[in-house]
Parts: C-alpha cells; sequence; structure tokens
C-alpha cells in the first residue's frame, strides 16, 4: 500500500498540521513533513480533520434505502411493528445481503469507517438476514469495519429455537449477542436473561441489549442485567441500547443505576428520538457511563426516517438534549467518534500515530460548525485508503 501525505489540515480544530499514513496507520503529523518517494499526495486546504466517523448502533439488514418508498401503516405498539416487519420481509424475499451493503456504502461515503449493526435472527427466516450482512462485512473487510449483533427480534422465549439459532449465528461470525425487553416482550425477565447470558458466557462474546421499557419496569430488568454483569465477570462487555427508563426515573433512583453501570463498564447507546425520554446525557458521562450514538433503523417497515450521516445524528443529539454551546457539541461529536469507539470496542481509533488511518476532511472552522452545519465530506480515508471525494465514492470501492 503505498503512502499517503495529506497536507494542511486541522486536527479537531487546532492548529494546521501534515498527516503522513503508512501502511494503512498515521505514521506522524506535523509541520511540513516531507513526502516520501512512493506517497500520493492530497491537498488539505485548511480543512477540519475529524477521525472516521462511528455508528453505534443501526440495522442494516432491514433498511429499505434506495428502494421504491414503502407506505407505512403499521400500528402503534411496539410488537405491531415486529410482526408487520417480520411478515413484510418473508412475503417480499427482502435481501439482506444487496440491502445492507447498499446501505454500508452510503454510511462510508459519508465518513463512517466504523460501525455496529444489529441483525435479525428468528425461527422464521433463520440464519438467512445474518448470513447476507455477513457477506457485506466481508466485501467492505478492508474499508468498514463492521462490528455484527445477532439480534433476537422478535423475543427469545417466546419462538422455541431462537436460542439455538442465537447460538449458531455466534458460531458463524456474529461478533456480539443481542437482546430484547425481557420484561415487555419475554415476560420472564429473570429467565429471559439467564438464557441470553448463559449464551454470551458459553461463546464468550459481549452483549448489546434493546431496552426500550419505561419507568419501574425498565429500572427492573436493568437492574438484573447489572447482577448477571457483575456475577458472570462481564465488565466491560455490556451495552445497553436506549435505555429510555433512565429517562422516566427519580434523580436518586436513577443516580444508583449510573454508578453501578459505571463501575461495570456498562457502556449506553442513544439515538436520541424525540418520542421517548431519554437518558440523561449529561449525568451519565458526569457518572462515568460511556454514552455513544446511534441511528437506529434508517428508512425500513419502522419508520421512514434517518440518514447514514452520523454527523447528523450527532446535531440531533444536540438537538435533543439542548446542547448549545461549542464545547457541548464537542459532546455531541463525541458520541459518534471517540466514545462510540471505545463503547463498541474499537481498537487503535483516533488522530494519533499509529492508530488505523480512518479520516475525513469538511471545509468548517470548528467542530461545533461541523456537527451544525453537516458539510459534505470532502475526504474519507478508511484504512489509509480514499474511499470518497465530495460525498461520492470512489469507483472501485461503488463497484464493490
Amino acid at each position: 500500500m503505498p503512502s499517503l501525505l495529506i497536507r494542511n489540515v486541522r486536527p479537531m480544530g487546532a492548529s494546521p498540521v501534515d498527516v503522513l499514513v503508512r501502511d494503512g496507520r498515521i505514521a506522524k503529523a506535523g509541520a511540513a513533513l516531507s513526502a516520501p518517494t512512493d506517497a500520493t499526495v492530497e491537498e488539505g486546504g485548511g480543512a477540519l480533520l475529524l477521525p472516521g466517523l462511528v455508528e453505534g448502533h443501526t440495522h442494516l439488514d432491514k433498511t429499505l434505502w434506495g428502494m421504491d418508498w414503502y407506505r407505512n401503516e403499521v400500528g402503534t405498539k411496539l410488537i405491531d411493528k415486529i410482526e408487520n416487519e417480520r411478515a413484510f420481509r418473508h412475503a417480499s424475499g427482502h435481501d439482506a445481503a444487496a440491502q445492507s451493503l447498499v446501505l454500508a456504502k452510503a454510511f462510508l461515503a459519508r465518513g463512517t469507517t466504523r460501525l455496529r449493526t444489529h441483525v435479525d435472527v428468528d425461527t422464521q427466516a433463520g440464519l438467512r438476514h445474518l448470513e447476507g450482512t455477513l457477506r457485506t462485512r466481508q466485501t467492505l473487510r478492508d474499508l468498514l469495519q463492521i462490528q455484527v449483533v445477532a439480534f433476537p427480534q422478535s423475543g427469545l422465549l417466546g419462538r422455541p429455537g431462537t436460542a439455538e439459532l442465537l447460538g449458531q449465528a455466534l458460531a458463524q461470525g456474529a461478533d456480539v449477542l443481542g437482546g430484547l425487553d425481557p420484561c415487555a416482550i419475554d415476560g420472564d425477565p429473570v429467565r429471559s436473561l439467564d438464557v441470553l447470558f448463559g449464551i454470551a458466557d458459553r461463546h464468550q462474546r459481549p452483549l448489546d441489549i434493546h431496552l426500550h421499557e419505561p419507568g419501574a419496569m425498565g429500572a427492573f430488568s436493568l437492574d438484573l442485567i447489572l447482577q448477571r454483569t457483575e456475577a458472570l465477570g462481564m465488565q466491560g462487555k455490556v451495552a445497553v441500547s436506549h435505555g429510555f427508563c433512565l429517562g422516566d426515573l427519580a434523580e436518586r433512583e436513577r443516580d444508583a443505576l449510573l454508578a453501578r453501570m459505571a463501575r461495570l463498564g456498562v457502556v449506553l447507546v442513544t439515538s436520541a428520538p424525540p418520542s421517548r425520554s431519554v437518558p440523561p446525557l449529561m449525568a451519565c458521562r458526569k457518572a462515568g457511563v460511556t454514552v455513544l450514538g446511534g441511528n437506529d433503523g434508517i428508512r425500513d417497515t419502522w419508520s421512514p426516517y434517518g440518514n447514514p450521516d452520523m454527523l447528523e445524528r450527532a446535531m440531533l443529539i444536540g438537538m435533543r438534549y439542548n446542547l448549545r454551546r461549542d464545547d457541548e457539541l464537542d459532546v455531541a461529536l463525541d458520541t459518534v467518534t471517540h466514545a462510540g469507539a471505545r463503547g463498541c470496542g474499537f481498537e487503535a481509533y483516533g488522530l494519533d500515530a499509529g492508530c488505523r488511518a480512518d479520516l475525513v476532511l469538511v471545509d468548517a472552522q470548528t467542530v461545533a460548525e461541523a456537527v451544525v452545519a453537516r458539510p459534505v465530506r470532502r475526504l474519507v480515508v478508511a484504512g489509509g485508503c480514499v474511499v470518497a471525494r465530495n460525498g461520492v465514492l470512489q469507483a472501485e470501492v461503488a463497484s464493490l
């Protein structure tokens, strides 16, 4: 792989430097670096330099991105959406391989270089959606780091055979085990979490559990999750996605749960939806809980909304949490950069020497402006390779 020298860029808004990339990693940064004889030179023009963006929670396998408009007439309950989606995908023959690749490329063009996706595993579809998404991970393996979560979207206990399928999914290459609402969906939270944590323990995989449950119900489930995390020595290996209950609780009860989460290294993933209570971002960070951001679903049968642009998601997080000061907008960006990488366990992340060369150039004066204005990505570098210019994938990447 030839070297790459990017001249005159401002890392996170700092003073201008040149950045030398060698063998897919950042070799060094400094003023007026000499270009190696094999180096391709890119002029940064004083652009703001960001690390590759991180999507902490999406569903590549179920997207309708790029397809004809889907007329959404689904009911309002969570189970309505689950059953409608399962029926639609079965009847239409929805192709998780093709659709996950389309959306993954769209993420890459907008500067996302690391991504965690939940993939449906159930007794109707089996491992079909997983297999399709694993093909996308393989296709983009040198450019976009994809973590795949085996996710029981239809519940774990109510459909016999699901636990076995989840074990097979992990054996076939899923990186993380997913879970879903042990009270509201499975109806037996103790047994549900015993089964789920048992699978994770046997396969030595981390967990990422969707917890939509509100108020006292959600707090009860979260307490059970924390108990099992500690009992099984899974500190640093559990994520809670959504965690809406944390936005419903009295401050004293909430802070006690946050203290336990911080002590056990349990991270929190939020899409900061406007229609639900959300965990208090600043209180979570103050307690020492890592909070990362994600889109959740993008243009699927659940919702017509979503965009594979993590600067837009950072902006929406900023709006939901009323982040207005420049230093507060730095926090919004952190949820889709460093906190995102840390929460998902992506290694060698950042703009320091030795980090994987995942770089994004945008025309903005500051990080705050980049979050608010969401400028077109002037240049995207993934693993040391230029993959997109001005929001458009390079031809060799688009053709994958």
